[in-house]
């Protein structure tokens, strides 16, 4: 049965949609010589684990989004609040915050998919900092639901970005095939 997994999980790697190929920017450029930050929001612990093992491979700093604000244990109310959050367009204010944002020129930044958009702790990342002339590489972790429409939400609230529409998206905190898709944003 465990080989069978292995077999399972090896080709679904090979065949998913996250190992599209992703550009820094267009043309020749490569991420040598880019200063990088990982910065992520995670409410579970899956996004925090792919931002580590993204972390781990491309280097650079690493930043937890952190806000005001708590949400039930309960997993139903928990969803209710962060839907009428997200209609609502709320955005929670940052508690954590990085030093000079103005040094990095690649972004990988990190969300949970909630309600098929990014979380209002990311939209305020966003919104706090000028992200203008940076290189955004979305990754997301999800319940099944997909990455949705959050790799364009993205794109719409981080104003003169430069954002992959080839991010990562992921089950959970699920990385099989996450190394062949770095190595590509990596070109």
């Amino acid at each position: 049965m465990k080989k069978i997994f292995t077999i399972f999980a090896l080709v679904a790697g090979l065949f998913s949609t996250n190992n599209t190929h992703a550009q820094i920017n267009e043309g020749t450029n490569t991420m040598e010589n880019k200063k990088i930050l990982v910065a992520y929001y995670s409410y579970s612990g899956n996004t925090k684990e792919v931002a580590e093992a993204i972390h781990q491979k491309v280097g650079g700093d690493i930043f937890e989004i952190k806000t005001t604000g708590t949400y039930p244990d309960d997993y139903k109310s928990m969803t209710e609040q962060a839907k009428k959050e997200i209609e609502d367009g709320y955005r929670p204010q940052l508690t954590t915050s990085v030093a000079d944002i103005s040094q990095y020129d690649v972004i990988f930044l990190g969300s949970p998919i909630w309600w098929g958009t990014i979380t209002p702790q990311v939209s305020s990342f966003i919104e706090t900092y000028d992200l203008s002339g940076k290189t955004i590489i979305p990754f997301v972790t999800h319940g099944g639901g997909g990455k949705s429409h959050s790799f364009t939400d993205i794109a719409i609230q981080c104003k003169g970005c430069n954002v992959e529409q080839n991010g990562w998206s992921s089950y959970g905190s699920i990385t099989i095939g996450l190394d062949r898709w770095l190595a590509k944003v990596k070109e």
